[in-house]
């Protein structure tokens, strides 16, 4: 006949501690059995506690890296954008002295086919002047031209700061959804 040896419990429960003889197979264990059913019954209730405790930690936990995560790269973005708006700043000085400048080119090239035009209106066979007046009416259209470009250009920088300034205002106010600033109170 074959024997086996039951160990006592941790808690100190009285358990079996003597050897139980082995019949046929099967090996009788009642008072481990049975603490062994109270243990799981105390794990049970510490668990039926823990458990949503523990859920709750790690949800909140994700939550709050995601929040996190979310607000680095708005961070990250809002700098991005802001270095592109100081860019596109910088231009607005020079594309406005290019606009100026084709404009008054216009108005040369405008008043110098008037003056063409007068001339050949005095001499209208005079082959030469006719020549000069078709050359200056040639330039004063090509400077409109110009005029007309960079006018549109200087427009369209214009319109990229103003929404490239609605796109850091409007990141900027998500941001503001993830840092709550509690305002001092003073006693």
């Amino acid at each position: 006949m074959e024997t086996a040896i039951a160990i006592s419990g941790d808690d100190g429960a009285p358990c079996v501690n003597h050897v139980t003889p082995i019949r046929k197979g099967v090996v009788s264990y009642p008072e481990v059995i049975a603490t062994f059913t109270v243990q799981q019954k105390v794990f049970m209730k510490k668990a039926l506690y823990l458990l949503p405790a523990a859920m709750l930690f790690f949800c909140a936990s994700v939550k709050a890296q995601q929040v996190n995560i979310d607000s680095l790269s708005l961070i990250a973005q809002i700098g991005q954008d802001q270095l592109e708006l100081g860019k596109l700043q910088n231009m607005v000085y020079q594309k406005t002295m290019n606009k100026e400048g084709a404009a008054t080119n216009a108005q040369t090239s405008a008043s110098n086919n008037a003056d063409a035009a007068e001339k050949l209106s005095d001499d209208p066979t005079n082959k030469q002047l006719a020549n000069d007046a078709s050359n200056k009416a040639s330039e004063a259209k090509s400077d409109a031209r110009k005029s007309r470009k960079q006018t549109g250009r200087l427009d369209d920088l214009n319109k990229q700061i103003l929404d490239l300034k609605l796109k850091i205002s409007g990141e900027q106010s998500k941001l503001n959804v993830y840092c709550t600033t509690n305002p001092p109170t003073h006693p």
